[in-house]
């Protein structure tokens, strides 16, 4: 019970790793707001955190209209009282290589997985600020953000601004007392994954392809994230702020 009684919002929680850190907080003890563009799939997450013991609310957010994530804010505070950790996590992966990639595949991911965690980044801390909460802001980044990938440029772009969001703001809001941090995962079994390879076949082929060069010799799961995604919304990670944890089975070691 690490997160006890600590309010928590996660972004994209209504499946993949959003989901697994949703849940994963709840058994920890926090008040855990279940925020997706789905709400009937963050509703399901909130009544799995509520069966389990639990506490959880879900609202309606799309990270990219401001409007949505203020309101999706402002209900997690009149349920909960406050908002002390912010988890952007909601994100999109459809990009292809070099050539393929359109304008409008570029500019899509960089409005979700850019922009989307920067209004979550500035309205979470405006509210903080506000309450005179010292709080934490987690961002889901990549290690496609320092790794790329040319099989999809544009999502390996769009990470690389989400990294560069946790260093400018751990500086920008440090006098504020609020930590920014990040967790880059690796290759994750997720339902996002599934809409990229084409058929059932061609995803177990890729999958099988990509676990032979993971030096742990697996592909993760949503599970997996989780350690990292407590630990920094914990007391223990109090002093760390600009960092981003690696959690990809060895791929960049």
């Amino acid at each position: 019970m690490r997160l006890t009684s600590i309010s928590t919002v996660v972004t994209g929680a209504g499946a993949g790793i959003g989901a697994a850190i949703a849940r994963r907080y709840g058994s920890e003890g926090a008040l855990v707001t279940v925020a997706d563009i789905d709400r009937e799939a963050a509703q399901t997450v909130c009544d799995e955190i509520i069966a389990a013991g639990g506490q959880a609310l879900a609202v309606t957010m799309d990270v990219t209209d401001r409007d949505a994530v203020r309101t999706g804010l402002a209900q997690a505070r009149d349920r909960f009282g406050r908002v002390e950790v912010m988890v952007n996590n909601a994100g999109i992966s459809v990009s292809s290589g070099v050539f393929d990639t359109t304008e409008e595949q570029w500019m899509r991911h960089q409005r979700v997985n850019g922009f989307g965690v920067l209004i979550g980044m500035q309205e979470a801390a405006k509210m903080m600020i506000a309450d005179g909460i010292s709080g934490r802001i987690v961002n889901v980044t990549s290690i496609s953000g320092i790794r790329n990938n040319a099989d999809w440029v544009a999502y390996a772009a769009s990470k690389a601004s989400t990294s560069s969001l946790i260093h400018g703001g751990a500086r920008a809001l440090a006098g504020d007392g609020i930590t920014v941090t990040g967790i880059a995962p690796g290759i994750v079994e997720t339902p996002l994954w599934r809409g990229i390879h084409g058929t059932e076949q061609e995803h177990r082929e890729r999958f099988a392809r990509y676990a032979a060069e993971i030096p742990l010799g697996r592909i993760s799961v949503a599970e997996d994230l989780t350690g990292a995604a407590v630990f920094l919304a914990s007391p223990d990670a109090a002093y760390m702020t600009g960092q981003i944890i690696t959690v990809d089975g060895g791929i960049t070691a």
